[in-house]
């Protein structure tokens, strides 16, 4: 499909609907073009007569990217003040008043500056989506939640701008801006994307070839599951053998892993178009009066990971931890189960041992999977 088409078919599916359309690219990494291609979008929109406007562009001074904006209809940015500094930030009240059939809306996975309408840019999108506006928007994969723990394994940075699972489910239309490793090196190194003073520092970090590759990898597989999933969707008859699977994480209050367990599953659920359930059994030792304020703290934050991924929470009060897994596995028909590896203490540990050894036999006869995430 070419550029122009690309942009007519955007144009087709607004028609069809009162709600506001949208569409993202998703990038490997910063710098492949996303800004360059929403842009030159919005020139193609506008030659054939469509009220586009830009309500956020980020050039990060980029000449190319700063050439296609000559032209375009800019909403002007709103001016906050914040900490003594004057700040700008994309003003919403603006855009819906002036109610453009399509904005382009850069740097989905942005935090606004505290006061804003919104603390998140994909939260203002939704908004403006509500009313109807259609939206063009962009987003580097390292930024969507459930793949946090696999883009920290590649390049060791914990990315701290996320967007929710649930705003790419959004989408309309997903396309991937892909450059090969060499061609993204190159305009590295010829000033394309960041300042002289910082190309060696990012060649030495996420710019590496290994990170570049495997980042890459990610932003086809992301884009090929939401092609996948839309055309199931939409068009498959029997949907039947992707909802008869059902995924259960199992949960504790500690810090690290259950995060990578409720990712983990709500990826594999996000696979099978299926929904996904976290189960967190409470133990008396566990109880309100006795859970620390950091467990607390934990509990709270998987509990919001989960509901942002499109999890249910089932919270249980129980001193039978896998009685408790088994009667949800049952009630909720489970096909799989998500849990960590399970922690043997003296002097409980053969009991314990004989616990996890008639959970691992129910599963085996019930037919359900078990993954143990490390």
């Amino acid at each position: 499909m070419s550029r122009e088409e690309n942009a007519l078919h955007f144009l087709d599916l607004i028609k069809k609907s009162r709600k506001g359309k949208f569409k993202i690219y998703i990038g490997m990494i910063a710098g492949v073009g996303k800004s360059y291609r929403m842009l030159q979008e919005a020139h193609d929109l506008l030659t054939s007569g469509v009220d586009v406007q830009v309500g956020f562009i980020e050039t990060h001074g980029r000449k190319e990217t700063e050439a296609l904006v000559i032209g375009l209809p800019v909403i002007p940015r709103r001016k906050i003040f914040y900490k003594g500094k004057e700040l700008e930030e994309m003003d919403v009240d603006a855009i819906i008043r002036i109610h453009p059939e399509i904005v382009i809306v850069d740097e989905l996975a942005h935090t606004n500056v505290e006061g804003s309408r919104n603390e998140k840019r994909w939260q203002d999108v939704n908004e403006l989506l509500e009313e109807g506006i259609n939206v063009i928007s962009a987003v580097n994969i390292q930024h969507i939640e459930s793949l946090n723990e696999e883009v920290k394994e590649i390049t060791g940075i914990d990315v701290k701008e996320r967007i929710p699972d649930s705003v790419l489910g959004l989408a309309d239309e997903v396309v991937n801006i892909d450059l090969t490793s060499d061609e993204l090196v190159a305009r590295l190194k010829a000033g394309k994307i960041y300042q002289p003073e910082k190309v060696q520092l990012a060649l030495d970090n996420f710019f590496k070839s290994e990170h570049i590759l495997q980042l890459r990898e990610l932003a086809l597989n992301e884009v090929a599951m939401r092609v996948g999933k839309k055309v199931e969707n939409e068009f498959s008859a029997d949907l039947s053998r992707f909802h008869h699977e059902k995924f259960l994480a199992c949960v504790s209050a500690n810090e690290k892993t259950p995060r990578k367990i409720i990712r983990k599953t709500a990826r594999l659920a996000t696979h099978y178009n299926t929904v996904f359930i976290v189960l967190y059994v409470q133990t008396p030792g566990e109880s309100a009066d006795r859970i620390s304020l950091a467990n607390q703290r934990y509990l709270s934050n998987h509990f919001k990971l989960a509901a942002e991924l499109g999890g249910e929470v089932i919270q249980v009060q129980s001193s039978d931890i896998m009685g408790s897994i088994i009667k949800i596995c049952q009630d909720r028909q489970i096909t799989t189960v998500c849990m960590g590896q399970p922690a043997f203490k003296i002097p409980q540990v053969f009991f314990k041992i004989q616990q996890y050894k008639n959970l691992i036999d129910y599963f085996s006869k019930a037919t359900i999977d078990l993954i143990i995430v490390a």
